[in-house]
């Protein structure tokens, strides 16, 4: 019985704490947004039918779909370098940093942008949507961010 009552709090746990992720995790890299301290963590949401939202603790940006001109998908990769130190097959691996870049036009009628890390298991829901609701095609900085953004 106490099993069973544990697996019922477990599976409950669990969808609490998935329905509290909305969106996609980020951090913000920069941009020409003065208002959001860089390499903020928060999440970027692209469920709404018109607006693309970046959110964090302190800020909430919302900038409709209609006003953005440009997204750009690349990666960076670093070696592990510290790895190499405790064992040379270590050198093989590769960190993979994913990166989102927005162009947009503000209210004013002038161009900004806001980059992004996104979580690499957000980025293929994120472009896709982002593609579909802007009407924009994402530009990839090279070929291996597009096999990565296409998979």
């Amino acid at each position: 019985m106490r099993a069973i009552a544990l697996c019922v709090l477990l599976c409950f746990c669990t969808i609490v704490g998935s329905a509290a992720h909305f969106g996609s995790r980020v951090e913000y890299i920069g941009g020409t947004r003065p208002d959001i301290p860089p390499n903020g963590s928060g999440e970027i949401r692209v469920t709404d039918e018109i607006y693309f939202v970046f959110l964090t603790k302190h800020t909430r940006v919302k900038i409709p779909y209609s006003r953005i001109n440009m997204l750009e998908y690349g990666q960076k990769v670093n070696p592990r370098y510290l790895a190499a130190l405790i064992s040379p097959v270590f050198t093989l691996a590769k960190k993979r940093e994913h990166f989102l870049t927005v162009g947009f036009q503000n209210d004013n009628g002038y161009e900004e942008a806001m980059i992004f890390r996104i979580n690499k298991d957000d980025v293929r829901l994120a472009l896709v949507t982002l593609e579909a609701r802007t009407g924009q095609p994402v530009q990839f900085q090279d070929e291996d961010a597009r096999i990565a953004g296409k998979n």
